[in-house]
């Protein structure tokens, strides 16, 4: 596995856009809550440590990770956030319903981010056991919230930097950061 033993969750705070006017939601499963809570810790302290104030992050819980993706569409419909971070964990069973679960919740995240303006991370853990999801949601391969959070972050600033009138001629640097070059503007005299 690419992952094993290496905490995917450690950033450079220098390379994230800063967050701090930025409104963010979180849609938490309460399916496998223990894992939930994890990576919604994760997603919150990075948050919190790249200075979004705690009261510009809204959480919402729904039962489980197929209604991540209506508690998401409402939050984008009614809450004014920059980005929606969806939280969830579905494990491999003995049944296709994992299968059926996992395909449903993609879809329907990957539809949201189509047919809105506003981004939507996808932060669902699809295991095959117990241990795969502890070990991703702050064990041994680091915490996918705080991944999640840094994602949200990013996607937060580029549709921020895409609604102004200035294009991305330079869309990413390696640092991470998205250059911004003003355009010259061409006066033509009668």
């Amino acid at each position: 596995m690419a992952t094993e033993n290496k905490n995917l969750s450690e950033y450079d705070k220098n390379t994230i856009p800063n967050a701090k006017d930025f409104r963010f939601g979180i849609v938490v499963s309460e399916w496998n809550e223990t894992i939930t809570e994890g990576l919604y810790n994760g997603a919150f302290e990075a948050l919190i440590d790249n200075e979004v104030p705690a009261q510009q992050i809204i959480r919402w819980n729904v039962p489980g990770s197929f209604e991540l993706i209506y508690g998401a569409k409402k939050m984008l419909q009614t809450q004014n956030v920059d980005a929606v971070i969806v939280i969830g964990c579905v494990i491999q069973g003995q049944t296709k319903h994992f299968d059926f679960v996992c395909e449903g919740v993609t879809q329907g995240i990957k539809d949201l981010n189509v047919q809105t303006d506003i981004p939507v991370i996808f932060c669902v853990l699809t295991d095959n056991n117990m241990q795969q999801s502890i070990d991703r949601s702050g064990g041994i391969h680091g915490n996918k919230g705080t991944e999640a959070a840094i994602a949200a972050i990013k996607m937060a600033y580029i549709r921020q930097q895409a609604s102004m009138s200035h294009p991305f001629n330079q869309p990413l640097l390696s640092s991470g950061a998205i250059q911004i070059e003003e355009t010259p503007i061409k006066i033509e005299k009668e």
